[in-house]
């Protein structure tokens, strides 16, 4: 304890040190943000808190990590400033290899794998929902990792994570999933063999379209992932603290809002089945769906708030449906908690694979009977045009 006498400093002194500095964390029901980027040394020049500067030790951060890992069943967790640079992370972070992705995925990362021969890796696109294919496509001994993304987006392939684990396993290699669109919610993928799980948090995890974010978590803390923690670090790609306090408020609810996403996307799936616009509605909810069964395996209360549409008038119907709509708003992203309908080909662009005739639908909160009846009347315009 301090036994020196308390000094009055003056105003200007008062006013840069903040009330309330340095005093023990408070009762308050919302967590309070920790917004400093260094830490003061204890007199004998140690860190007894466990903080020393910002980059790596935020507080508030490291929250948003500990609940991430929690909910995942992982040992560790690490968060970063995007998707993008969580994805990325796992492919610089390991030494030259061969590596085993999906053909259909987040355009995004699919593109970054194209040019992934400038960090020495050679990569095989699949399609994971074939073992038959993944398994010719390892290399034991000589691939490194293998990636899934389970539902996959924005087909919505479901990936066995189970076959796939036991496959790469026994050919040497590690698996990581991209587990965006199903989040912990309903599955968790380090549960079925997988050795690290990838998230774009602004997704669902923060759920509010107001945050930047990517997360990692781990089953264990293998080289690899001291590794990917170690070039956190290095190269800056972390979260700010206000970025990890708004995530933090977000999975707070994620829970009740995944499941009620996925009631209202699997009302709103089976209700368009037949509509005579429609080619196909693609949703792992549906019984006709390729991966429903492993899907109803290792997905849990449900089976997520994204499904798409394929117009019978290609390219052109799906557009202007998408125009027609009141409720649905037309934006890139999903996974908040308003309804999303995207064009998904004119923002992938030339050489997607995605088929010009889909729309892409992310379910938010809104009542699913007004969702329906909003998709329904412009889908009707198209039938009478």
């Amino acid at each position: 304890m301090d036994d020196r006498p308390t000094r009055r400093f003056l105003p200007r002194t008062v006013a840069t040190r903040a009330l309330g500095v340095g005093r023990p964390p408070s009762t308050a029901l919302t967590p309070s943000i920790d917004m400093s980027t260094t830490y003061v040394r204890d007199p004998d020049n140690g860190y007894s808190s466990g903080h020393v500067y910002g980059r790596k030790d935020n507080a508030t951060v490291q929250q948003a990590e500990r609940q991430i890992a929690e909910l995942e069943h992982a040992r560790d967790a690490v968060l970063f400033g995007s998707g993008m640079a969580a994805a990325t992370a796992v492919f610089t972070a390991l030494p030259p290899t061969h590596i085993v992705a999906p053909r259909d995925m987040y355009w995004g990362l699919r593109v970054w794998l194209q040019s992934a021969h400038r960090y020495g890796h050679e990569v095989s696109f699949v399609d994971m929902s074939k073992l038959e294919d993944i398994r010719s496509a390892l290399r034991p001994g000589k691939t490194g990792l293998v990636w899934i993304e389970t539902p996959s987006n924005p087909l919505w392939t479901v990936t066995d994570i189970s076959a796939v684990a036991d496959l790469a396993h026994r050919a040497g290699a590690m698996v990581c999933a991209d587990s965006t669109v199903a989040t912990p919610v309903l599955t968790k993928p380090l549960d079925f063999g997988a050795d690290i799980v990838m998230h774009s948090a602004t997704k669902y995890l923060n759920g509010h379209s107001d945050v930047v974010a990517g997360a990692l978590t781990s089953a264990d803390r293998s080289e690899l992932w001291l590794r990917i923690k170690d070039m956190r670090d290095q190269h800056g790609a972390v979260l700010g603290s206000f970025d990890a306090w708004l995530l933090t408020r977000g999975l707070r609810t994620l829970d009740l809002r995944v499941k009620e996403q996925s009631r209202s996307a699997a009302q709103i799936a089976e209700r368009l089945r037949g509509h005579p616009a429609i080619g196909a509605v693609l949703y792992p909810g549906l019984p006709d769906h390729p991966g429903h069964a492993i899907a109803a395996r290792q997905m849990s209360h449900g089976f997520g708030g994204m499904l798409s549409l394929r117009l019978r008038g290609g390219a052109e119907a799906a557009i202007t449906a998408a125009a027609q709509v009141q409720l649905w708003r037309r934006a890139t992203s999903f996974g908040g908690i308003e309804s999303l309908i995207e064009h998904r080909a004119s923002i992938e662009g030339e050489g997607s694979p995605c088929p010009d005739d889909l729309l892409r639908l992310s379910v938010g909160l809104e009542d699913p009977d007004d969702l329906y009846r909003d998709l329904a009347d412009s889908l009707d315009l198209l039938t009478r045009m």
